[in-house]
């Protein structure tokens, strides 16, 4: 039997690795402006312009709560596996 991923930890996993790749391009452009990144955020991250710790602290939360969105995945895969075995366990009974 397989155990099935609980939306939580999932969710918190994915928050923190986007929060992270956030906080490390943002310094990535600090570093490398040239290479910039920013024009890439600033779409995606409503109320995110370059650069104050408001708008970075406001990049970050939203680059988290990104995490909590994406991790729907998981109920919607559950579901989507379930209905999938109802599926195959009542072909096999009628066969």
């Amino acid at each position: 039997m397989t155990r099935q991923l609980r939306y939580t930890p999932v969710a918190l996993t994915i928050g923190t690795f986007l929060a992270a790749s956030f906080a490390l391009c943002v310094a990535w452009d600090a570093v490398f402006p040239d290479w910039a990144m920013r024009r890439a955020w600033e779409p995606l991250l409503p109320g995110f312009s370059w650069l104050s710790i408001g708008t970075f602290l406001l990049g970050l939360a939203e680059a988290f709560l990104y995490g909590f969105w994406l991790a729907l995945v998981v109920p919607a895969a559950r579901w989507t596996s379930q209905r999938l075995d109802t599926d195959h366990q009542s072909a096999r009974s009628t066969a």
